[in-house]
């Protein structure tokens, strides 16, 4: 009863427009004065879920992001690669994804990705002979790499919520997230057979060199934050904390692209976009802590592992049917804790590696970024090359298939994602 309550109540409240954390909060209450479960859990819930040390690597990593976005890396980036790769077959599909596959290395989210780089590719890629549809479909999806290449704010997520460490999640995602980009070039290559591509002609090695300059800094960036986890240096958390400050040096005495008066709205916009997220944090893990204490999340365990009967590939492909579907109404973060305590123990039970099912559940949820009705990359595409959902739907749809193919080797190959967190340590 408890679970058609919770359950039932927080599809209700999205097909009302609901934002989803209030939605989250709503239904968790629903099932609090249903199950007669006291009210004084619902405060200090709230803060155990939020208090946590590593959770304070997004505001810093949403911040350094915010940054590096107006400091005018990302025009820096697109030009660099364009002096690379611009003159060869497919150029500005290769471009598109490169720099996204960067991008997300600054940024670590999708929106923020489409969002910087859309405004100058879209228009490119049409100009070079691409439809429209197919552009916008393409950075959306490109875009959506943002949450896989670290740092990631759902990896960040993930890891607090299993105890996992991050520096090895973010390693999981490296090499599934460029695979995924090299399977969306093909793919463009595919819907745009046939049609007439200007390729950009060929720079020569001072070009390059002098657009690798300009792009250095914002090149660096990765480069500290995960050579600085990786080397020891450093924790997640602080480094997402250099990542904010360097960001700063680099816009205000590097680039000269930010002045003082400039932090001010930064900051403001890095409150409000932390507010939301640690929001949705706080009632999505009073959500997941009534699924655990009525028993809910111990009852689909159950049911997953009679259904795949103990077979981890069986059980692996249930769960990437479930985050597919998930992935079309509810956001990465609150997916992460709604879905997680169900399918992490079962996992554990059938010796599937936790850092593994963080990596296939990353990638599930990236594409959920781009699939109706919620995907919010897909908003953002729309909004940028001033065409309909209805269009942008159909046209992302060879870019999903393509992500899936990605997401299918990352499951049952797992040393794609695992190599590097083992060579890691």
């Amino acid at each position: 009863m408890v679970s058609l309550i919770l359950f039932g109540s927080f599809f209700v409240l999205l097909l009302l427009n609901v934002p989803i954390g209030l939605s989250l909060g709503i239904s968790s209450v629903a099932a609090l004065i249903a199950e007669n479960l006291p009210f004084s859990m619902i405060p200090s819930n709230l803060y155990s879920s939020t208090g946590k040390f590593v959770l304070l690597a997004i505001p810093f990593f949403i911040l350094g992001g915010n940054v590096m976005e107006k400091s005018g890396i990302s025009a820096r980036l697109i030009d660099f690669c364009r002096t690379l790769v611009g003159h060869r077959k497919s150029g500005m599909a290769l471009v598109c994804v490169i720099v996204a596959c960067f991008f997300a290395a600054i940024s670590g989210s999708g929106p923020a990705t489409v969002a910087a780089l859309g405004m100058i590719l879209i228009p490119a890629m049409v100009k070079a002979g691409y439809d429209k549809g197919d552009s916008a479909a393409l950075m959306s999806t490109a875009g959506a790499i943002g949450i896989i290449i670290p740092p990631s704010i759902t990896f960040v997520i993930y890891g607090s919520v299993t105890g996992k460490s991050v520096g090895s999640l973010f390693a999981s995602g490296i090499v599934p997230g460029i695979l995924m980009g090299i399977f969306l070039v093909f793919a463009m290559q595919f819907v745009s057979r046939g049609r007439e591509l200007v390729l950009l002609p060929k720079a020569n090695g001072k070009e390059r060199w002098a657009a690798f300059k300009e792009a250095f800094w914002g090149l660096l960036m990765p480069v500290i934050i995960l050579g600085g986890i990786y080397g020891g240096i450093f924790t997640p958390t602080e480094a997402a904390a250099v990542s904010a400050l360097y960001g700063l040096i680099v816009g205000l005495f590097i680039y000269r692209t930010l002045s003082l008066k400039d932090i001010m709205p930064i900051l403001r916009d890095s409150v409000s976009q932390t507010a939301v997220v640690m929001f949705i944090v706080g009632t999505a893990s009073l959500f997941a802590w009534v699924l655990t204490v009525t028993g809910v999340a111990a009852d689909a365990s159950n049911l997953l592992i009679q259904v795949s009967a103990g077979n981890k590939y069986i059980f692996l492909l249930i769960v990437n049917i479930i985050l597919l579907i998930a992935g079309c109404f509810i956001d990465a973060n609150s997916a992460m804790y709604i879905i997680v305590p169900i399918l992490y123990p079962v996992a554990e039970a059938l010796g599937i590696d936790g850092v593994h099912l963080g990596c296939i559940m990353v990638m599930n949820l990236a594409i959920g970024l781009v699939t109706p009705p919620v995907g919010v990359n897909l908003y953002v595409g729309c909004g940028i090359a001033d065409i309909s959902l209805k269009r942008m739907s159909k046209s992302v749809l060879p870019f999903v298939v393509a992500s899936i193919i990605a997401l299918l080797l990352t499951t049952y190959l797992p040393f794609i994602p695992m190599t590097l967190p083992n060579l890691l340590g």
